[in-house]
Order: C-alpha cells, then structure tokens, then sequence
C-alpha cells in the first residue's frame, strides 16, 4: 500500500508545474513579403541556394500562420496549453533590423496574437531570435561583428516596451551553439558561411554579449513594473564517454558544448571554462596563431554577463557518445561527428533507436543526466525545458512512437524532479504543429498537430499524441487514461487517434522502477 501511493506520487508532477509547446517564426509563419517585412537570412539563404533544402522546399508559405494565428490558439487552447513559446521575426517587426524603421503590420500581428493567447488563459513565451536576422544586419558581419550586440539589444529593448506588459518570460537566443557552432562549422544553415577557425567562437562571444545586454536592459527598465522573466534557450546536447577511460575526455567535450554557452553566465565566477581556454590556446598555437582563437573578454564584459538569467532554459533532443580521434582521422565538425579542437569524435550506441531523423537517437535518460550535470556545475538555478520532440514522416495520424517518446522523457523530467530535486518550471514540447523544419524541408515532422502542406489552407488535424499530450496536461501525470476524459475525446475527433495513448499507461518497467523509486525514498526517510 505504501509503495502504491508513492509510486501514483512519483508519476504525477508537481503543483504549479506548467507545458507548453513551440513553434518558429520562420518555420510555421510563411508570408515571407507580405507587407513591409524586411528579408531574413533564411529568405535568403532558400531563395539564392535552394540545393541546400531537401526537396529545394522552403518557409515562403509554410504553415501559414501569419494568416491562420488564430487556428494555432485555437489548437493550443484544445490541448490545454498553459503556455505556448512562439519566437518574433525580427525583419517582421523592424525591416531594416534597426528601430528606425518599425513594421505596423508586423506589430498588430504579434499583438493580436498575444492577446489572443491571453484571452484562452494561455501564458505567451517569446523568444526575440529563432535564427531569422534581418539580411541588412548578415550584410554588415552578423553575429561574426561585435556590434551586432547593440543591434539586437535595442531590437530587444523595443521588444520589450510594446509587448512586455502581457509577456513575462521572454527567451532572448535559442539555441546559440547550432548558431555558430554548426552554422559555421557545416555552412549549410544560414547565412550559408563556412568558416570554422575564427567565425564559430567571434559569434559565440559577441551572441552571449547579445543577451546580457538585453537582459540587463530589461532587469533595469523593465522589469520594476513589468516583473517578467528573461534567460537564452541552449541546445544541450548530452554527452557520455564510450568507455570508462573516455571520462576525462566526455566532460571537456560538454564544457567545449554546453560550458561555452552557459558558463560565463551561470557559473559563480564568469568567463569561460577554464578547461577551454587552456585547449584553445593550444589548439590555436598548432594552428600557428600567436593568440588564441577563442576571443577574450574583457572585465566589464565578464561581469556584464555574469548572472544575466532569472532561470537556466534548456533545449534536448539527443546524446552522443565520445572517444578520442584515431591517429590520422579527422574528426569531422562539432556538434555532429566530433571536434578537432578536443581532438574527440562523437559515435553513437547501435542500441539506441531513431525517429525520422538521423541527427537524432532517442536516449530518454540523456535529459536527466544533463539536468543533473547543470545542477552540479551552476546550481539548482530552477528549469525551464523549451524543446524536446520526436521525428515522424509521411501522413500519419496514429504516432504511438511519438506518444512513446514523449512519455518515456516525461518520466525522466519526473525523476529528474522527484530523485535529483531539480527546480524543474516546466515542459515545451517541439512542435505545436508540423512546420518547415530547415534543411530537411517538410519531409521531417515533429508536430503535435499534422499539417497538410499540399492543401491551400494549410488544414490541422490531431494526431495520437496531440490527445496523449492534452491528457497528461490535464490530469498532471504520464499516467492519464485518454478514455476516461469524454471532453477530451470530443476535442480530438478523429478515431484513429482514440485508442492509442492508454496503450502506453503502466509498463512494466515502467512500474516497477516506480515502486523501486517508492521504496527507496521512504527508506531514505528513516
């Protein structure tokens, strides 16, 4: 009986905890001209170079809700949503990246849809850059020119004074290290620039410069009367070694990923990680440099940026394992095949299954593991996970993988909360709808909701996992019945979904690591 009622504890999570689901103001928006709106970096990279996109597809359309925003508040009102995290087009709002020159129409389209979201008791999460820079802004160096930081700090300053009464989180960068790291590295993102020696770490710097500015511009206007929230969303990719003597070699590997985008912000002392500094140095000194590679920063730059969050916002998708690089053999480029700056390649357990996406296998505990790594180098400095999805293709309404997947995370979030003790805030999980998902065109699909891309007005439908989802909200635990709610089942008509998430309820793994859990804990109370 004991063991039963911490057991139903565990697989419930706690009061006050919140889920939302995201969206991409490239990816689902389209209407890339419409009105005023200024080009993007991803307008030009589709239009000029479309060979890089599966299918020569791209964002010009896309789901189309520039037009049908009020579809996608209706579907994030079905399923219950206690927040939904959408990013601004900043050439949408300003055309010419600058506050000189401010869009109406781009305005009023996020206005309405703030409001919109308000009216359904549906917290908005915005993040001001999802990877759309205004095209005049790339012209001048981007994120690669230290000015860039000023550009995006008044850009967030506008941001912040015509939508900062109604929004209270706000994600100033997602996802920096896919931004130079891979964006340089590979070239295949925009702005389509390869350039792996100096260009990667320039943005590195001058990007988290980008968000402490905005973060202490909002901490010193804003906040007082607003009292919102601000943090960068970072892509955490967790990393293990592949044998026990890979240890030393795995835990430079997550400083060279998640320490040079977290540690100068959350660490106690700024900066960046002592053990990167000292490989970079060396690495450049191979290189024939005289100075380092990694730009420094200066001491009103690391206390500018230190302590710039009010929470630690984290994006996981998948993990990797490690090893050092054979003699000879090339490394390839960070974060996808390895690092020639640690000298350490990334490999992949055979075991581990895939969605649609290669980039992608699924390893449930990575995500406890890597909040557990946060915890132990920055502090429990309270959670916010804004993406974590799963990769279908095709039509298919009946995702019971995905339905899968979401639940075996979710049970790592529980853990995480209920064993760790992480300050976990909440759930955002990628996609709200299918959406043009960058390299891959529309061929990969991570939505809640499926969208028919053929069809003129871009209709919606609710896959299986859109009513799992929508249940687990509702009931606050992984465990929830879909048959048992008849308002749910009316909101997600379609019979191929109705009979596939309870099928997932109660595994036996599943209960028995939760009466293991049970146990445990109550001896630990003894």
């Amino acid at each position: 009986m004991l063991n039963t009622v911490w057991c139903e504890s565990f697989r419930k999570f706690p009061t006050g905890f919140k889920f939302g689901s995201s969206t991409s103001s490239y990816q689902v928006e389209g209407a890339w001209n419409a009105s005023d709106k200024g080009e993007s970096i991803w307008d030009r990279l589709v239009h000029t170079n479309p060979k890089l996109i599966k299918n020569a597809e791209n964002g010009d359309i896309a789901a189309d809700s520039f037009h049908k925003w009020r579809q996608d508040v209706d579907i994030a009102a079905d399923l219950g949503l206690n927040f939904y995290r959408f990013s601004i087009s900043w050439p949408r709002l300003l055309p010419k990246g600058l506050t000189n020159e401010i869009s109406e129409h781009g305005k009023k389209y996020y206005n309405n849809l703030i409001d919109a979201l308000l009216e359904k008791g549906i917290e908005p999460v915005v993040t001001l850059y999802h990877w759309d820079m205004p095209q005049i802004l790339q012209d001048l160096g981007g994120w690669t020119n230290p000015l860039m930081s000023d550009w995006f700090a008044e850009y967030a300053r506008y941001a912040f004074s015509i939508f900062g009464d109604r929004v209270k989180t706000w994600i100033t960068i997602n996802e920096a290290l896919v931004v130079c790291d891979f964006g340089y590295n590979s070239g295949v993102l925009a702005p389509g620039i390869t350039e792996p020696t100096l260009a990667p770490y320039l943005c590195n710097k001058h990007i988290l410069i980008a968000h402490a500015k905005a973060y202490r511009i909002y901490d010193e206007y804003f906040r007082p009367k607003q009292r919102g929230r601000v943090s960068l969303s970072n892509s955490l990719l967790w990393i293990e070694p592949l044998t026990p003597s890979d240890k030393e070699l795995a835990e430079l590997a997550r400083e060279h990923s998640t320490g040079r985008y977290s540690h100068p912000i959350f660490s106690k002392k700024g900066g960046w990680p002592p053990s990167i500094e000292k490989v970079m140095a060396e690495y450049s000194r191979k290189q024939g440099f005289n100075v380092s590679t990694l730009p420094r920063f200066t001491k009103e730059e690391i206390k500018m940026m230190r302590g710039a969050y009010d929470f630690y916002a984290l994006n996981h998708y998948t993990t990797r394992l490690i090893r050092p690089a054979k003699p000879g053999e090339d490394p390839g480029i960070w974060f996808i095949t390895g690092s020639p700056e640690i000298n350490g390649v990334l490999v992949v357990d055979p075991a581990w299954p895939y969605g649609e996406s290669r980039l992608l296998p699924l390893y449930p505990e990575g995500i406890r593991r890597q909040i557990a790594w946060l915890m132990k180098q920055y502090g429990n400095v309270g959670f916010l996970i804004t993406e974590n999805g799963y990769s279908t293709s095709g039509s298919r309404l009946n995702d019971e993988d995905r339905v899968k997947f979401i639940r075996d995370y979710l049970e790592q979030v529980l853990l995480s909360i209920w064993i760790d003790g992480a300050k976990i805030m909440g759930y955002t999980y990628w996609s709200l709808i299918d959406n043009f998902e960058w390299m891959d065109g529309y061929s990969t699909k991570f939505g809640l909701y499926e969208v028919d891309f053929e069809h003129p007005e871009r209709v919606r439908t609710p896959r299986a996992s859109a009513q799992y989802y929508a249940n687990v909200i509702r009931t606050n635990s992984i465990d929830s019945d879909t048959h048992q709610d008849a308002n749910t089942l009316r909101r997600f008509r379609r019979k191929e979904t109705e009979n596939v998430a309870s099928s997932y309820s109660g595994s036996p793994i599943a209960v028995s690591l939760c009466f293991v859990i049970g146990f445990l804990f109550v001896t630990s109370q003894i």
